[in-house]
């Protein structure tokens, strides 16, 4: 565990807090957007939203850090999500930079600056020696903010029962 994570924290157009339980409705929404769930294997039941959040939750109390709430600097909806957090890989325990926008926001940079940002903290905060990245296959924007962020294609693999495209870093 990582007591000095930032459980907030700011890049050049977004703002990141963490996330409580307060912030159900805002997930209940996103995962019931059809348009941001497309490349994360669909729109997700309110069941699987509240195992969705009892995971993340769980996340930061175990680890330190996890899945935060994304804003634009100054505003007061909800834009996205961005997350680093452990998940097993062929029985390997990984640590995963994710992000996920509502369609408004696509094509304006904000995945790559906040991915950029969740690695500068896995590296520097974490100290990892290593962050991977996962995707659907078929999500070349996706794969584009991977790579712009330093990470390589490795392989194709089956995370959760989903053919998925992992991408690594070193960072030490």
């Amino acid at each position: 565990m990582n007591d000095a994570f930032p459980d907030r924290f700011t890049t050049e157009r977004l703002q990141a807090e963490r996330l409580c339980a307060d912030h159900l409705p805002e997930v209940r929404r996103m995962n019931s957007d059809p348009a941001v769930m497309a490349h994360l294997w669909g729109v997700r039941s309110e069941d699987q939203t509240a195992a969705y959040m009892e995971r993340n939750l769980r996340h930061w109390a175990d680890h330190g850090f996890g899945l935060w709430i994304l804003r634009e600097r100054g505003g007061e909806d909800p834009v996205g999500r961005a997350v680093l957090r452990h998940l097993t890989i062929d029985e390997v325990d990984e640590v995963e930079v994710g992000y996920a926008f509502y369609r408004p926001y696509w094509g304006r940079g904000l995945a790559t600056e906040i991915a950029a940002r969740c690695v500068d903290l896995a590296e520097h905060e974490l100290r990892l020696a290593e962050i991977v990245g996962l995707t659907d296959p078929a999500n070349q924007a996706s794969r584009h903010v991977l790579e712009k962020v330093g990470l390589t294609y490795e392989r194709d693999c089956v995370h959760d029962d989903h053919e998925t495209a992992l991408f690594r870093k070193r960072l030490r």
